[in-house]
């Protein structure tokens, strides 16, 4: 049970292309944000869609995936756990950001 404490698996396309990190050891990580599509009928029985965005970050080998396969529009199964980071901007206010740290990345469609 403890390996589902903190998993999470999404299906969605990319709203951007990647955006790529490189750090000074030679690391490299890609983020970018996923749209997930959801719908549900409001009390009067109305068809009501809603898009939720994620912001996903990928570490390790999945860069290379992400750097030759993935790009804007295009549709992916991620599957990682939920982490919050945060950070104080230029005005001096704490700032959060809740990511999914990807673990596995599943290339869809076309």
């Amino acid at each position: 049970m403890n390996a589902i404490k903190n998993k999470v698996q999404l299906i969605g396309r990319l709203g951007q292309d990647p955006e790529f990190v490189h750090f000074e050891d030679g690391g490299r990580l890609a983020r970018f944000s996923l749209a997930i599509n959801d719908s549900y009928k409001d009390k009067s029985g109305e068809k009501v869609e809603r898009t939720y965005w994620h912001n996903v970050v990928v570490r390790g080998g999945l860069v290379n995936v992400v750097e030759s396969f993935v790009s804007k529009g295009k549709e992916v199964a991620v599957e990682g756990k939920l982490a919050t980071r945060n950070w104080e901007d230029e005005k001096g206010n704490k700032r959060y950001m809740t990511e999914i740290i990807c673990s596995e990345l599943l290339l869809l469609g076309k």
